[in-house]
């Protein structure tokens, strides 16, 4: 049974009525950020209930030490993770003495809080009884600024219902916090400075051994019918500072505190001037108030909106779904650092490290290329190209040669830092997304330059690689890939895992292409390029001899590409025929078992056919859906949106309509049981790519934008937004047909179900 507490409601998030069994999963799906940091919906005031405390700061990580049974020649020393940061938001509240806890409160009623997803902000409401009969009424709204993203902004109110109360508001900072999925339990930080100087504190701290210097600063006020209430006290310990606010009120009225705080890091200023440079952004807060932050806050979310809005009518579900998906895509990257990128988590929750996985090449940048513009996808194509020399590195730690470059799994600075031998050492197909990356940059922004000025020498890394990886098989007479692991990692160490062999030969085969091409138009890139890597014409003709002779499993009884060697050994039983008591089967089985058995955790062999489409007819994609998807469980994240894609391209829209949902309710409805650790936030660009690529049938062909829209039976109709290279185009599927209106100055043309439609800027065109 999934969960269904969360209101449907096309631009909110909505929970109604206290549960403390929900608080764990709705501090995740409540979770709030701004590209620079972030932070779960956790309670202003304390809660002694289970909760998942997290507040995290962008690029700011600490390398905790591996922890492995037995270690392995090559395992990497340290996972490098993001950390829980000092907390801002807290607020310490007691009536009569009393500490506003809800976990102990008599009584809680009219709980709501929303996630208001058009503007940008997150509110909570109740009502409590709290232990001493004193009832109050709660009234709490945060934004975290994207206009300013070094701060955060908080409204609080109580009001005292049933009798008058002397109320005590204590904002705080606290460095005292460690992370859920420490190794060793590290101390991660180090406090070396705590300050109170009248309203506004400052907690300064450094991690340690990365030596990040972070200034967490808070700034209090507190008024009570209209007028300021003086600072009573403030008291430090070694871990935090709180600022203290005592008020009698009368039944019925009350206290309301602002409370502008967050993060001030030598990433982006002198270490020795965070207090300043905090001081300075309190100035700005203090100067606008919270009313106009949150005016502006409003203005900045529509900006993103108005390019990056999916629109569905008659489907509210669907709807709540697609933007809750490009809603917590924007808040955990905007795009305007080369130095970040993308975690599975965003900044939800501690799994994966908040660190980069193959997600960001293989489903975030079609997103942020159309939804963004050029730019935003090139910085981070150039987050790959800065750690090239990390990335050779790791492979010389395998024993490659030559420049040969295996881009991490995981990975906060370019070094690996995942140390589960299966995953890690053998997951290479991560090498391949990054190649396909450059090759689907090129191919939709029509921006050639990164190949030669940064490109080439990824391709030619990565090729030096696959060269290298293979061996030739003197019995099969081909060049083989053993001991490796699919995007399928219920097996692992298979022999020549077709969609890893797959992406290998076409890496050897563009980055040849590639070179030609450099040569040929830009000559002076090809020699700086070619003297920088010592490529020699030798090193070429290795790599044509492997591309043109790499072997692919292939069965004749059923006519499809086998996933690895011997994948037709297993016992075909189809996933439906298992008990529902049996799933999810990574929760309820063992690994031997798992790994012994068919099923697939996600999209392997499919995953090919949906990068290299164009290699493959429409039968032979409908042969290889009948064969792998029945065993697909969907047991990744990732999993859903390509299967959604496929079966609308095949025309089966009941299936990719209940992909679609899958995949974007996945958190909402908590399909896999865990979000309580976190949202799956590389996982929402593929919902975004099924409504575009699946329902919308976008796709590039011979240059040129072309649609094959289709609407599913559930909806009245469907709206969204593409930037193809600097033009923006607005599609509209309704039953009546599709339309399609040009933004900018000049005309363009695109296919609609094979036809070709000229469009005219500012006119709407039916086709």
């Amino acid at each position: 049974m999934n969960q269904d507490y969360i209101q449907q409601d096309p631009w909110s998030i909505i929970e109604e009525g206290f549960d403390a069994e929900q608080v764990k999963s709705s501090e995740s799906l409540f979770s709030m950020g701004n590209g620079a940091m972030g932070q779960r919906a956790n309670f202003e005031e304390q809660y002694s209930g289970p909760t998942f405390q997290g507040s995290y700061i962008a690029g700011v990580y600490y390398p905790d030490k591996t922890r492995v049974g037995w270690w392995k020649n090559g395992y990497p020393e340290y996972f490098a993770k993001v950390l829980n940061a000092p907390n801002w938001i807290g607020i310490n509240v007691e009536i009569n003495g009393e500490p506003l806890d809800l976990a102990t409160c008599k009584q809680v009623r009219d709980f709501r809080r929303e996630l208001n997803m058009q503007e940008g902000w997150y509110a909570r409401s109740f009502t409590a009884v709290l232990p001493n009969n004193v009832e109050v009424g709660v009234r709490a709204q945060r934004i975290l600024s994207l206009a300013m993203d070094e701060l955060g902004a908080i409204r609080y109110q109580v009001q005292v219902l049933n009798q008058d109360a002397e109320v005590v508001l204590g904002p705080y900072l606290d460095g005292g916090i460690t992370n859920e999925d420490s190794n060793w339990d590290d101390k991660f930080w180090n406090i070396t400075a705590i300050t109170g100087q009248g309203h506004r504190a400052f907690l300064e701290a450094h991690t340690m051994k990365t030596h990040f210097e972070t200034c967490t600063y808070m700034q209090a006020q507190v008024v009570h019918e209209g007028k300021p209430v003086a600072l009573k006290e403030t008291e430090k310990t070694e871990t935090g500072i709180v600022l203290r606010y005592a008020q009698k009120v009368k039944k019925g009225t009350a206290v309301a505190l602002t409370k502008f705080g967050g993060y001030t890091v030598s990433r982006n200023h002198d270490a020795k001037a965070l207090v300043s440079a905090a001081q300075s952004v309190l100035d700005q807060a203090t100067e606008m108030g919270f009313e106009a932050l949150l005016e502006e806050q409003k203005k900045a979310w529509a900006a993103i909106w108005e390019m990056s809005d999916i629109t569905i009518t008659g489907d509210v579900k669907a709807q709540q779904g697609i933007r809750f998906n490009i809603f917590q895509l924007n808040q955990t990257y905007l795009g305007t650092d080369s130095r970040l990128n993308i975690g599975p988590k965003g900044f939800t929750g501690e799994k994966y490290g908040g660190s980069t996985y193959w997600d960001t090449e293989a489903y975030c940048i079609p997103f942020y290329m159309a939804t963004k513009d050029a730019q935003v996808a090139r910085k981070l194509l150039k987050y790959r190209y800065n750690h090239l020399q990390k990335a050779i590195e790791n492979a010389e730690k395998l024993g490659f040669v030559n420049g040969a470059a295996l881009y991490p799994m995981v990975t906060m600075n370019g070094e690996e830092c995942h140390n589960e031998w299966e995953i890690t050492f053998e997951e290479i197909h991560r090498n391949g997304a990054i190649a396909f990356a450059i090759y689907n940059y090129f191919r939709y922004t029509g921006d050639y330059s990164y190949i030669p000025e940064m490109g080439l020498e990824v391709l030619i890394g990565i090729a030096r690689f696959w060269q290298q990886r293979v061996n030739f098989s003197q019995d099969k007479g081909k060049y083989v890939m053993l001991g490796v692991t699919g995007p399928n990692e219920y097996e692992n160490n298979v022999n020549n895992n077709w969609y890893t062999n797959y992406l290998a030969k076409w890496c050897l085969e563009y980055t040849l292409e590639q070179l030609y091409k450099v040569e040929e138009g830009y000559p002076d890139d090809h020699g700086r390029v070619v003297g920088k890597t010592k490529l020699t014409e030798e090193e070429c003709e290795a790599w044509r001899e492997v591309a043109n002779n790499l072997y692919f499993p292939y069965t004749e009884k059923h006519k499809v590409f086998l996933q690895q060697d011997g994948f037709l050994d297993k016992v075909l039983l189809p996933a439906a025929e298992l008990p529902k008591a049996e799933r999810p089967i990574n929760q309820k089985w063992s690994w031997d078992r798992i790994l012994r058995s068919p099923y697939i955790k996600q999209a392997d062999v499919l995953q090919g056919f949906y990068f290299f489409e164009d290699h493959f007819t429409q039968e032979e994609l409908e042969r290889h859906f009948d064969f792998y998807e029945p065993l697909t469980v969907h047991e990744s994240s990732l999993s859903p949106c390509v299967h959604s894609i496929q079966a609308a391209k095949l025309g089966r829209m009941d299936q990719a309509y209940a992909f679609y949902l899958r995949t974007s309710r996945l958190d909402l409805d908590d399909y896999n049981k865990e979000v309580e650790e976190g949202l799956h936030i590389t996982s929402m660009a593929g919902t975004w790519m099924s409504i575009v690529e699946g329902f919308g049938g976008m796709r590039l062909i011979n240059d040129k934008l072309s649609f094959t829209p289709q609407l599913p039976k559930q909806w009245d109709a469907f709206s969204f937004k593409v930037n193809f290279r600097d033009r923006i185009i607005k599609v509209t599927v309704s039953h009546k047909g599709s339309s399609f209106y040009l933004t900018g100055t000049t005309e363009m043309s695109i296919r609609v179900n094979g036809k070709k439609v000229q469009l005219y800027p500012g006119k709407t065109v039916d086709a």
